[in-house]
């Protein structure tokens, strides 16, 4: 009976040992100071660890810890990390995070979500006079296309507008990690916009850190030249793949996927046809705005051919025609024309539109490129001004073959949020033009880039390979994630890329096999863990869908990135500068994932990967970092 008991209790023993150390779960709940708003997407994980989960929209979270006593740490982006140790006993926790304090003062002076928050718009200034040269009628309407519109009428004083900012950006949800065996597929859609990259450019020259919601990373990377070799097969776009260990973590693994699309001599492009729609409303008279548009369009205009064909829409109160439809052959005309433009009267955006597409439509042929690029602040204000209808017009013009193109002008009311939308709508580029040289580089260097689309809706697919990548996130293209089912819709709209486009992804990646270290976004799946098929050293397959020009179905492309962990200094110098560039670009956004990444670092690897660089845009990038490390007081906090 003794020995009975004695073998009763060794049982229980064990049986309270095994359960002391099993593993127990942390519940809890991240807000913010400020108003004690939830915080979606907070990372919470065991400090020096991959022991992590983020919380939901609604702020909670749940995650796995061993016994004991263990410290966590909280960062999300934008915020002051929070480190905090939790008790062997305890099982919930409620953080609380508090905006880094430039970031703080941001709200007060940024739209957010297009709500504005610094006080009342400033008023219209005059309309200006409106000259017809046939009987009036309805300006949006006229076919005769001899409307002026003349300018500010004269001897009117120019108009001042109350110093307030209004500017607008979206806000981001930066992305985060997902565990393979829950989410092996990133579906999301090319980006080869760059606006992001001018704009917060002009922050860091005024003297000023960007907003963070302005700093979108893609546009950031893709906004260098890398060195990729074009297709040479039948398809108009090329995939490369590398990896090196992740600067920012060495503990992760990054990846880069490329794409290069074909090159076209611009003189066997098809014919253009392009509309200007320029805002020549009063918040564009100013020296960074409409005359700044002036120059960057005389630029596109010299390289006109005589094939092509322009037309000029100005709107300010009203919408008129300036230019009718004319031969590139006739440049002196179209300077001219620019040249009589003057700023002045609130904006009729919509009108604007409206007319320009009338033109185009009727300069639109089979096999030429038909296409609006629109000149503005962003400011809409009249006439077609909510998000709904301008996207249902400019996606109906665009399924007839007609593009938008949109250019971002001047500060201090600059509608981000709405031109990035609208020329994602519109199958075209977004760009923002901060100074001449940005104006000759969107219209001279990269012009068959800028207009002349090779592959339309690109895709792509990354599936990853569960015995190398335990989890992954997508550095950037927060805007653009597909649905993994879009990928093979033919219907879903997706980016474009033009003449000599690049496109280039980053992938941080935490690699399978760490012990101990498990990403915990969800409980492990129980009938998931089929065989893989395949090469055994594939770390991940990209595929890649896309369009001709003209047709309505897509193609495949694939391509599978072997195992490799070199070192990020190994690796060719255009990914050691994507890196940089995505390093710094975290650091201005004060994301969560930014890792040990400093400013001295970010310069340290951009000034080993400046290479040839012809135009000098490696070397200004280096110098924006070092301005953004004396602006930066969060870090030297």
């Amino acid at each position: 009976m003794k020995k009975y008991l004695a073998l009763l209790l060794l049982h229980c023993l064990v049986a309270l040992t095994v359960s002391a150390r099993q593993p127990r779960t942390i519940t809890g709940t991240v807000k913010e100071s400020a108003g004690n708003q939830p915080v979606a997407n907070a990372v919470v994980r065991i400090k020096n660890t991959d022991v992590m989960t983020a919380s939901d929209a609604k702020g909670h979270f749940s995650l796995k810890v061993p016994v004991g006593k263990v410290t966590l740490e909280i960062s999300a982006t934008n915020y002051k990390v929070v480190t905090l140790t939790v008790s062997d006993k305890q099982t919930a926790v409620n953080v609380t995070l508090h905006l880094l304090q430039r970031l703080a003062k941001d709200r007060s002076r940024y739209i957010m979500q297009d709500a504005v928050i610094c006080g009342e718009p400033p008023a219209p200034a005059p309309a200006p006079t409106v000259k017809f040269t046939a009987p009036k009628r309805n300006m949006v309407a006229a076919q005769n296309y001899e409307m002026v519109i003349s300018g500010v009428a004269a001897g009117s004083a120019r108009v001042s507008y109350p110093s307030s900012n209004t500017e607008a950006y979206s806000p981001i949800n930066e992305n985060i990690f997902h565990a393979v065996t829950d989410q092996p597929l990133s579906t999301f859609s090319i980006d080869v916009d760059r606006a992001s990259y001018s704009n917060l450019r002009r922050f860091l020259n005024n003297g000023e850190m960007p907003p963070p919601d302005a700093v979108r990373v893609e546009e950031m990377i893709n906004y260098f030249d890398y060195g990729y070799k074009a297709p040479t097969g039948k398809d108009p776009v090329a995939i490369y793949t590398d990896m090196a260990i992740c600067p920012w973590n060495t503990g992760h693994q990054l990846v880069r996927v490329a794409l290069k699309s074909k090159q076209v001599d611009t003189k066997d492009l098809p014919p253009t046809n392009l509309v200007f729609l320029l805002d020549v409303s009063g918040s564009m008279d100013e020296e960074n705005k409409l005359p700044l548009v002036k120059k960057a369009f005389r630029v596109l205009t010299e390289q006109l051919r005589p094939q092509d064909k322009v037309a000029i829409v100005v709107y300010a109160g009203a919408a008129g025609v300036v230019l009718p439809p004319t031969s590139g052959n006739n440049k002196q005309r179209i300077l001219s024309a620019l040249d009589e433009l003057q700023a002045g009267g609130s904006t009729a955006g919509g009108a604007g539109i409206q007319l320009a597409y009338d033109i185009a439509g009727k300069l639109r042929k089979e096999n030429s490129n038909t296409r609006v690029i629109l000149a503005t602040d962003g400011d809409f204000n009249v006439g077609i001004s909510s998000e709904g209808a301008l996207t249902r017009l400019i996606e109906n013009e665009r399924q007839k073959g007609i593009f938008l193109s949109v250019l971002g002008f001047g500060m201090g009311n600059l509608k981000d949020n709405t031109m990035e939308l609208l020329a994602d709508k519109g199958n075209g580029n977004y760009a923002y033009i901060d100074n001449f040289e940005e104006a000759r580089r969107t219209f001279v260097t990269e012009f068959g880039g800028t207009l002349f689309t090779v592959a339309k809706d690109v895709k792509l697919q990354v599936e990853f390979n569960p015995s190398f990548v335990q989890a992954y996130r997508l550095v950037g293209y927060e805007n653009r994630i597909l649905q993994n089912e879009d990928f093979n819709n033919d219907k879903k709209d997706a980016g474009d890329m033009g003449v000599g486009h690049t496109v280039t992804a980053l992938y941080e990646l935490i690699p399978t096999g760490k012990k101990g270290e498990n990403v915990n976004w969800v409980d492990p799946l129980k009938y998931q863990q089929g065989k893989i098929v395949g090469n055994q050293k594939e770390v991940l397959t990209v595929k890649l869908r896309y369009k001709e020009p003209t047709a309505e179905k897509s193609q495949l492309m694939e391509k599978v990135l072997p195992y490799d962990n070199q070192e990020i200094g190994a690796a060719p110098e255009d990914f050691r500068m994507a890196s940089a560039v995505a390093a710094f670009g975290q650091l201005l956004r004060r994301s969560a994932f930014a890792g040990t990444a400093t400013y001295d670092q970010v310069l340290s690897w951009a000034g080993t990967a400046r290479g040839e660089d012809k135009e000098g845009y490696r070397a200004e990038f280096i110098q924006l970092v070092k301005k953004a490390k004396l602006l930066d007081k969060d870090e030297q906090e």
